[in-house]
């Protein structure tokens, strides 16, 4: 029997897709199988003590492989591993449509439109594909695939509880020292996310609730043009000094923004999971979220997820959560809750059942519960309905 090897294009430290790629290496290596991870990027993150590069594969196969594909931004991988022989799985993270980019980033909506022609193209070569939500499921079932099913993403959140930067925590409670309340956001800086529209809901904030409220936006831009617009929207509404850009940051300071976190906040209009909604449940940070894509499949019944993203709609969620505090007690453990649905074990024999068939023994024999609430459908199948 050959290996399971994944190809991704880069492995970042402190990304989703990265720690998921690893989690399923040692997973399948637990199986007594080869797993290498293979990336278009090299010298970039994780990738120089981690993987390898992709070219390197024809030289290492070995009969019986398995090849699959994290598939989240378009790449020349796609193009290497339609032409490969060997059996493909793409475990689908979703890429933000075009139109998103389009008025902001003419050059990044190309550049999508590439990624997602790569999506459909893959469809008769993939023997299986994972992903990550129903919502996700649903579009690769459009696109013609077959055998599909929905595997949410392997995280593990005690990373959280490993380390906390210190002086980024102390910073932050300095800061909060002064009085106000602190809305955080996590995600890449992309027209997507929304983060323009975060902006306006913390100016009706400040004027109705709390004049001294800060916001803090964390992630690495994806679009320099929408990251340039942004800044200049928040310099332009005199908020400079209220908005914290925090243009990627470590595991450690990421724990201590989620620490010194009020309420985490999502405008985000295009989300295929949204790992953030689950590091904050985890934290035991109120989640306040716009009802868009995967966004209430993904939260269930752990959060408030809102029917519009109107900034006086936003505000008085925001204000409501941060004072009313049963309000808050309960939505903390509502989290906690629905955090149990995606518990690492849980999530780990789902995917042992999705590749029981790559694996050796009974890998595949076993059953897991669906991750969704009660009244959500089940995310296993082909076809079922969006988070």
């Amino acid at each position: 029997m050959g290996g399971i090897h994944q190809f991704v294009p880069a492995l970042l430290e402190g990304d989703a897709t990265g720690g998921h790629v690893l989690e399923i290496r040692q997973l399948v290596r637990s199986f007594g199988l080869e797993s290498d991870i293979y990336v278009e990027t090299i010298d970039l993150g994780l990738a120089p003590r981690e993987a390898r590069h992709f070219s390197d594969y024809p030289k290492t196969r070995a009969d019986g492989d398995v090849l699959l594909y994290h598939l989240a931004v378009a790449s020349h991988l796609a193009d290497f591993l339609y032409t490969r022989p060997e059996p493909l799985v793409i475990d689908y993270h979703n890429l933000t449509p075009a139109q998103f980019f389009r008025g902001w980033d003419p050059r990044a909506a190309l550049y999508q439109v590439w990624g997602r022609a790569q999506v459909a193209r893959l469809a008769d070569r993939a023997v299986l594909a994972l992903a990550d939500s129903a919502f996700n499921q649903a579009e690769l079932v459009e696109l013609g695939y077959e055998d599909t099913v929905v595997v949410p993403i392997l995280i593990d959140l005690d990373a959280f509880d490993a380390k906390v930067d210190e002086k980024a925590l102390d910073r932050l409670a300095a800061a909060k020292a002064d009085g106000g309340a602190d809305l955080l956001f996590v995600g890449r800086i992309s027209p997507n996310k929304a983060q323009h529209d975060l902006v306006k809901a913390l100016l009706a904030y400040r004027r109705l609730y709390d004049s001294a409220a800060r916001l803090h936006l964390v992630g690495r831009p994806q679009s320099p043009v929408y990251l340039a617009a942004l800044r200049r929207y928040v310099s332009d509404l005199g908020l400079s000094d209220s908005v914290d850009l925090a243009e990627g940051v470590s595991q450690a300071e990421l724990a201590a923004y989620y620490r010194a976190a009020d309420v985490l906040v999502s405008c985000s209009e295009h989300e295929g999971f949204c790992v953030p909604l689950l590091e904050a449940m985890h934290q035991g940070v109120p989640v306040v979220a716009y009802g868009a894509a995967a966004v209430p499949e993904t939260l269930g019944p752990g959060g408030i997820v809102l029917a519009s993203k109107a900034p006086l709609v936003v505000a008085a969620a925001i204000d409501r959560v941060i004072h009313d505090a049963r309000l808050r007690s309960g939505l903390v453990a509502a989290g906690r809750r629905r955090l149990a649905d995606f518990s690492p074990e849980r999530t780990r024999g789902r995917l042992v059942e999705a590749l029981g068939r790559f694996l050796p023994g009974d890998g595949g024999s076993g059953t897991a519960d669906a991750p969704g609430s009660a009244d959500q459908p089940a995310a296993s199948g082909v076809g079922a309905g969006p988070r």
